[in-house]
């Protein structure tokens, strides 16, 4: 019973953090509108820097997701969709920074998506697995 619990929270977990890190990638563009709009002159460019701390949070939360989401999870490419996907959301927040690849801003939604989706799958198999299983 704990497992089965314990895959559970993991999944709502990570498919919420997935989500809303893909509202928090959404609205960045019109935070970078709104702050254009609204500054007189230029002086500080960019995200103010707790905006761009949430990125780092949502990265930590979905690795912790994850990694309970995997240690539970029976089906092996679950596991691995879910590490690639985190991977890639990795490597797109850090390429932010370094920019050392040419990547499109909508790079990071790719990742993000994935993660919901794939956490919700594994959501819908567990429960559909306990109902067909305990019969």
């Amino acid at each position: 019973m704990f497992i089965s619990r314990n895959r559970l929270v993991s999944d709502v977990i990570g498919a919420s953090a997935s989500a809303l890190c893909f509202i928090h990638c959404l609205a960045t563009p019109f935070l970078f509108v709104a702050k254009a709009c609204s500054a007189a002159c230029c002086s500080h460019e960019g995200v103010p820097s707790w905006w761009k701390t949430v990125d780092y949070i949502f990265l930590f939360i979905s690795f912790i997701a994850i990694y309970y989401t995997s240690k539970s999870s029976t089906m092996n490419w679950i596991k691995y969709i879910l590490w690639s996907a985190w991977t890639l959301l990795f490597v797109g927040l850090l390429n932010e920074i370094l920019q050392l690849l040419p990547l499109p801003e909508s790079f990071i939604y790719f990742p993000a998506v994935t993660l919901i989706s794939v956490h919700l799958y594994n959501l819908k198999f567990h429960r559909n697995h306990k109902e067909n299983c305990c019969v």
